[in-house]
Parts: C-alpha cells; sequence; structure tokens
C-alpha cells in the first residue's frame, strides 16, 4: 500500500511539475508576444554610420518615415560618421538589443573587418540581419570643365601627369574607393587618393573644385549629374542606369568582371527579441515593395533588394571574404 501511495505522489510530483513547467513556457510565450504587439512604445533609433548626404543616409531617412508610418512608431535618424563607418556601428553593436536601436549599413560592414587591424564589431555575432534594403552601384565623375568625356580621356591624362590628378571618395575601404585602386591597377596609373568621411563630402569637394576626380555611388551623385554640375563617365554596376542611358559599364569599356555596388541592410543588435526583429523585417520589406516608395528610392540611384534577413545574412557572408581578397590584390595595409 505504501509502494502505491508513493507511486501516486510521485505521480502527481511529475504532473505538477509539468504543469508548471507548460505554464511558464506558456506565460514566457505569451510576454513575447505581448512585447511585440506593443511595440513600439517609444522612438526607435537608426544610426547611420556615416555623414548626412550620402547613400545610407540618403535610404534610411526615405525608408525611416514609412517604415515608422508601418509600425505605427516614431523613427529617428541618427548619423555617427567617422573611421570608415566603425565608429557608429561600434555604437550600435553595444546598445541595449531591445529592438529600440537598429543600424543601417552600406558595404563598410564587410569591407571594415579586412581594411582595419581592429575594428568594434564582429560581423557574424554582434549583430542579426534584419532586411537586405537595396544596392546602387559606383559611378567615376568628373568636373565638365575638366574636359574628360570618357574614362579612356582620363587614363591618358592621369600617365600624361602622374601623381597630379586627386580623386575623391567617401573614405578609405568604401567600394568607391576600392572601385578607383582597381582603376589605377588596371590602368598602371597614380592619382592621389583623397578620402572623406561620407559621400556627401566627397561629392561637395569636387564641387567646389577641391580635387578633380571622384568614385561614390550612385545615389548622392545622380541630382549633381542630372543638373550638369557633374560629368559622368562610367559606372560600376552590371548594367547601365535606366536613366543615363549614355554612361557605359566598366565592363562595357573592357575591364572583365569590373563590377562593384555598394548595398543597403539593416541590422539590430544580437540578442535584440525575435519577434521584434521579424516585425522590423517583414514591415521593411512591405515598404520597399510600395510602388511610389520604390520609384522613389530608384530615382535616388538605389536598385531595390527586399530580402528578408536570409538576403542579408548571404549578403554578408559572400562578401566578407570577396573584399578581403580585393583590399589584398590592391596592396592596401590594415591601418
Amino acid at each position: 500500500m505504501l509502494k502505491n501511495s508513493n507511486a501516486i505522489l510521485s505521480r502527481r510530483a511529475m504532473l505538477r511539475a509539468a504543469a508548471f513547467t507548460f505554464g511558464t513556457a506558456a506565460i514566457g510565450l505569451w510576454a513575447k508576444e505581448a512585447k511585440a504587439a506593443n511595440y513600439p512604445t517609444r522612438p526607435i533609433k537608426i544610426i547611420v554610420p556615416f555623414a548626412p548626404g550620402g547613400p545610407t543616409d540618403i535610404m534610411g531617412r526615405i525608408v525611416a518615415q514609412h517604415l515608422g508610418e508601418a509600425i505605427g512608431g516614431n523613427i529617428i535618424v541618427d548619423n555617427r560618421p567617422g573611421a570608415g563607418g566603425n565608429i557608429g556601428i561600434g555604437a550600435a553593436a553595444n546598445a541595449d538589443p531591445d529592438g529600440y536601436t537598429l543600424l543601417i549599413t552600406s558595404s563598410a560592414y564587410v569591407v571594415n573587418p579586412s581594411l582595419y587591424a581592429k575594428i568594434p564589431y564582429d560581423p557574424y555575432k554582434d549583430f542579426v540581419p534584419v532586411a537586405e534594403l537595396g544596392t546602387s552601384p559606383n559611378v567615376f565623375l568628373v568636373d565638365p570643365k575638366m574636359g574628360i568625356n570618357s574614362i579612356a580621356e582620363l587614363v591618358a591624362r592621369a600617365k600624361a601627369e602622374p601623381n597630379l590628378l586627386n580623386y575623391a571618395s567617401p573614405g578609405t575601404g568604401t567600394t568607391p574607393h576600392l572601385s578607383a585602386e582597381l582603376l589605377k591597377i588596371a590602368s598602371n596609373i597614380q592619382m592621389v587618393h583623397v578620402p572623406f568621411g561620407g559621400a556627401g563630402p566627397a561629392i561637395q569637394a569636387i564641387l567646389a573644385g577641391t580635387v578633380q576626380v571622384c568614385c561614390a555611388s550612385l545615389p548622392p551623385s545622380h541630382p549633381h549629374i542630372v543638373s550638369g554640375a557633374l560629368k559622368p563617365l562610367a559606372v560600376t554596376g552590371a548594367n547601365r542606369w535606366f536613366d543615363l542611358p549614355d554612361v557605359p559599364t566598366m565592363v562595357e569599356l573592357g575591364f572583365k568582371d569590373f563590377i562593384a555596388d555598394t548595398f543597403q541592410g539593416f541590422l539590430a543588435p544580437a540578442k535584440t527579441p525575435p519577434e521584434i526583429v521579424k516585425l522590423l523585417g517583414s514591415k521593411s520589406i512591405e515598404v520597399l515593395k510600395i510602388p511610389k516608395i520604390a520609384d522613389q528610392l530608384r530615382n535616388n540611384g538605389f536598385e531595390v533588394i527586399a530580402n528578408g534577413p536570409e538576403g542579408m545574412q548571404r549578403r554578408i557572408t559572400d562578401e566578407v571574404p570577396k573584399w578581403k581578397k580585393v583590399i589584398v590584390n590592391a596592396g592596401i595595409q590594415p591601418v
């Protein structure tokens, strides 16, 4: 009898334990769902690790406005330029993973691990991907008053005047900088690199006549090309840009495999609640697929990608080793 009583008590204890475990799990799931349902309860900050006026800033401000409307909250853009994007990326990596700090970043995220001897983030561990937003080609630009109308003429001028031409880029290790270095290697020319803290300042430098040449991403360059203030010589995408039909690609000009674009993507600090990451990712994609917003981005020089976390993770995995190879081949030493 005692043995049977102990068995009954043991089963009751097991049932109570199971009920407690199930109840705790259910409460935890309910709490997560409630947290996601109530999100956001305060403004969300998107860190842009570059100066205002560059492609990441342009994309960030366009998407932030409409994403805020989609999730029923306020989103503010916080520019944290410096150190090729490392300052802003590091600030985002160290932010609380509560869904109220996001990072919008460019290709610098995947270039910097090979460009700098030490960076304030691990590209694989410190963030979770939210969405792959879009991409844009780079473009080689000159002041129209220089009388240079093609890449061939630029190469000829650089060979005639070694190291007398200065070229601006959004910063050391950015894809525009690496594109210009690839041009130098492929054409056996010398130009002096003048790095700036973003595409906006780099373009202002060529507009002001501080430098003669600039390589920048298309979005901040586009209005100055359309206005005639800057002369585009070539784009680095796989195809000509839709409203710049007379501007050739580098591949068309005989530079084999010369394709280099700048991507834009959303990331969140590691350990951000998955349900919030999912919400932000799905709403970002919804926003990007609204025709008027997609057209606005395209008219600003972006090709909309609109992929979820998997697409963003795939780009990170592919491009960290890709750009490392370019940096090594260009002979750029980590700083």
